[in-house]
């Protein structure tokens, strides 16, 4: 997501941390092409001159111009104007309230309403564990209602049985009593679509208001649709009394727009971004780490909670077991690859990773992605039982029977060995650093393209260098089983 404006601005900006000492009309010129980047990112047009100028203004102020390290000032200024532009902080769900909290979903058809509805509903049920159930009011489009109930059965989620022929007012009341006899805990009421802003439907909608009195009023907006989705959430806030915004298809917004004008133009905190189409695939909105991934910066957060939700506590006891005492072996391997492709795979994790726009960028051009760790799973999976605890057992003939098994070339199965052997070293010298604790010094000094000259190789042009410094020795708590797992996968990369 961002893809074109991070690049857009990564340019801009390398070109100004280059410089030694910046004058004010070196800022004011980068300024300019910051403004022609959010232009073409569709981004609203006062929002971008409020942007500019604020960040113009704090830019060429004298302690900018003096400071020892101009260019990297003047990042931070635009970063702290993006997370206020984007919204200042997180705005999670109010549901401090009698139960039930009724949630309304509101928004244009096509738009993933119902779908959202089903991604929220099976967030609130595992991630909070809330006792939830959903109600489809759309009587207008065709089998909108057992689309809904369909997703509830997906997502485990309980949906209000369908009665036909009953109007959306008399749906939401029924809804309303059943979820007060069932003591459930939020109820989500998915309200017709609409094509357009239509009258009628609108005084439907604030007639299921009036009946209902939701605690949140969500509208779904699609991100593609760019600066569309803001007059949408314009007309919508000036009908009913929106709490907030679901921004669907973040995945595919290479541009942006309507993230960065959404919280500006409407003064509604975006609450929600889906980022694919499995039920899953919804996350709260973090101003902070949006800012983060657009600047090139990265989002380690999202990234020690996506292994937090996707790696097993007990696999990785046993590996972090197993790294302390300087063992690894291909089985630990072909977890590790598994667990990559479970949090997203290379692209997902190499776009949060800080510093890793080059080396993305490298891999594309190299054409990697994520086949690379299928067919390196295959390989894996080709050898017996013996050689993937004793690799070293793998001879010639051994490889070239691995590489047919696997579909594959010895030359893949050499770079998998050249890649294990690596890491088998990496885990020794953690070990003589004090174990696990290691880490942080061990990818703080020299960076994931010294640990793993292997696959630093692999990349092609732009390598690993990219993380160097800082490496991943700042991730909280690495040390401990789950981040010490992490930091081991991201190793790889």
């Amino acid at each position: 997501m961002f893809d074109s404006l991070s690049d857009r601005l990564s340019g801009v900006f390398d070109r100004l941390r280059g410089r030694g000492a910046l004058q004010e009309d070196d800022v004011r010129a980068a300024m300019r092409e910051v403004r022609i980047a959010l232009l073409e990112a569709d981004v609203a047009l006062p929002v971008v001159r409020r942007f500019v100028d604020s960040v113009t203004e704090q830019a060429v102020g004298q302690s900018v111009l003096r400071s020892v390290t101009p260019g990297q000032q003047v990042v931070k200024i635009v970063n702290d104007a993006l997370v206020e532009m984007l919204g200042a902080e997180a705005a999670d769900l109010d549901l401090n309230a009698a139960p039930p909290v009724v949630i309304m979903m509101v928004g244009l058809q096509g738009s993933g309403k119902t779908t959202s509805t089903a991604k929220i509903g099976k967030l609130l049920k595992e991630k909070r564990g809330k006792k939830v159930m959903m109600a489809s009011l759309d009587v207008n489009r065709p089998a909108a209602q057992e689309q809904l109930k369909v997703l509830g059965e997906q997502a485990g989620v309980a949906t209000l049985p369908i009665v036909p022929g009953q109007s959306p007012v008399e749906i939401a009341t029924r809804a309303l009593h059943s979820a007060k006899l069932q003591a459930v805990d939020v109820l989500l009421l998915d309200t017709a679509g609409r094509l357009h802003v239509d009258a009628a439907l609108m005084d439907e909608m604030k007639a299921v208001a009036a009946v209902s009195a939701p605690k949140e009023t969500l509208l779904v907006v699609d991100a593609l649709t760019g600066q569309d989705a803001v007059n949408v959430a314009q007309s919508f806030s000036g009908e009913v009394d929106l709490t907030g915004v679901v921004l669907t298809r973040m995945d595919g917004d290479a541009r942006g727009g309507a993230a960065l004008s959404m919280r500006a133009v409407t003064g509604k905190p975006i609450k929600f971004a889906a980022t694919g189409e499995k039920l899953d695939a919804i996350e709260p909105f973090h101003p902070e780490r949006v800012a983060g991934r657009i600047l090139g910066m990265g989002d380690i957060v999202s990234i020690v909670e996506k292994a937090a939700a996707t790696i097993q506590a007990e696999d990785a006891e046993k590996l972090a077991a197993r790294m302390a005492k300087g063992q690894f072996d291909m089985n630990d391997l072909r977890t590790q690859l598994r667990q990559m492709q479970n949090m997203g795979g290379l692209g997902v994790l190499a776009g949060m990773m800080p510093g890793m726009k080059k080396a993305k960028q490298a891999m594309a051009q190299s054409g990697m992605d994520d086949k690379v760790l299928l067919h390196m799973d295959a390989i894996i999976g080709s050898m017996t039982p013996k050689e993937r605890e004793r690799p070293e057992l793998l001879n010639a003939k051994r490889k070239i029977r691995v590489a047919k098994g696997s579909g594959t070339q010895v030359q893949d199965v050499n770079k998998l060995i050249k890649m294990h052997m690596e890491m088998a070293k990496a885990m020794k010298q953690i070990r003589k650093m004090g174990g696990l604790k290691g880490l942080g010094a061990l990818f703080g000094k020299g960076g994931m393209g010294a640990a793993m000259p292997g696959l630093d190789q692999q990349m092609g042009p732009g390598g690993l260098a990219g993380l160097g410094g800082g490496g991943i020795g700042g991730l909280p708590g690495l040390g401990s089983g789950m981040p010490s797992n992490l930091g081991d996968l991201l190793k790889k990369k």
